[in-house]
């Protein structure tokens, strides 16, 4: 690993592993720290239980708008799925599957 790339690495650790004691109010209010909350520019955060611990994850505005063009290109579309699929199923039928 190059210094750079080693320098870039530890950043992006530090970034994502801080950590902060919050205290929680009598309501349950908890303050999401002003570097998160920048960070991930968000009204709104789900709150997922997972038993032990809590995650705390932004909701943007608009879901469906921050997936467009997320899996362009991800793979085969489906008319190719289907071209494949039966070209195999012919192929299987020649050799008297």
């Amino acid at each position: 690993m190059t210094h750079i790339h080693g320098s870039i690495l530890r950043c992006m650790i530090e970034l994502v592993n801080t950590t902060h004691v919050m205290k929680i109010s009598r309501n349950g209010q908890v303050s999401i720290p002003a570097p998160a909350r920048s960070r991930w520019n968000a009204e709104r955060v789900v709150v997922v239980d997972l038993g032990d611990h809590v995650v705390l994850r932004p909701v943007h505005e608009e879901p469906a708008a921050e997936l467009a063009g997320k899996y362009a290109h991800a793979g085969p579309t489906s008319d190719e799925m289907r071209r494949a699929s039966r070209a195999e199923d012919a192929s299987d039928d020649l050799r008297g599957r």
